[in-house]
């Protein structure tokens, strides 16, 4: 049974460092392609060279050669300084995750007696929401017998929160019947 157990943790221990290994590009010496398309640090483009002749260049330079494109038919190799090159991708990332906002779907509730008050401060909530750029649903919530009102009366009710929105919006999916009462989802023009 140890036996067994030993030879399964070798080989968890091996596929993790296979991850790690393709987690990371290939530098120098662990290069194995041969040949390759070789740019340098201002982007000039020596052609398509051996791996060794690549890090030659490399080295006399004081640079690393770093496989950029694994994958490309042949491998792209960049003489760059890893320290310089990991910083830059780091950088890149961070800008693309700041660019990158999700639209989300926020939430209100009201009810068919909520006071003019609290809807003047739910549909500053949901100018806030709609300020950032996500959407908001507004679920009217209806109980008991209120469920089998008169369905004007229940859209003069919904009407009422959107009369307070403060900024320009547009009811992008209109008012639809659900097990708790009725929703529209609004978003910004």
């Amino acid at each position: 049974m140890p036996l067994c157990q030993d030879i399964c943790k070798n080989e968890k221990s091996l596929y993790n460092l296979e991850h790690l290994a393709t987690d990371r590009p290939r530098i120098n010496n662990q290069i194995t392609a041969s040949p390759v398309r070789v740019i340098g640090d201002d982007g000039k483009n020596y052609g398509i060279i051996e791996i060794a002749n690549a890090i030659e260049i490399a080295k006399a330079s004081g640079l690393d050669a770093i496989e950029i494109s694994p994958t490309a038919k042949p491998p792209v190799v960049k003489i760059i300084d890893y320290g310089k090159w990991k910083y830059q991708e780091e950088k890149k990332e961070k800008e693309s995750k700041k660019k990158a906002h999700g639209v989300e779907i926020r939430g209100v509730q009201i009810g068919l007696g909520t006071s003019e008050h609290d809807l003047e401060m739910k549909a500053k909530k949901v100018a806030e929401f709609l300020n950032t750029g996500d959407k908001v649903k507004i679920d009217l919530v209806l109980r008991g017998r209120a469920k089998y009102l008169d369905q004007k009366f229940i859209n003069e009710r919904l009407e009422r929160i959107l009369h307070f929105i403060p900024i320009e919006h547009k009811v992008s999916s209109g008012p639809t019947k659900g097990p708790r009462g009725i929703t529209i989802i609004v978003e910004k023009k």
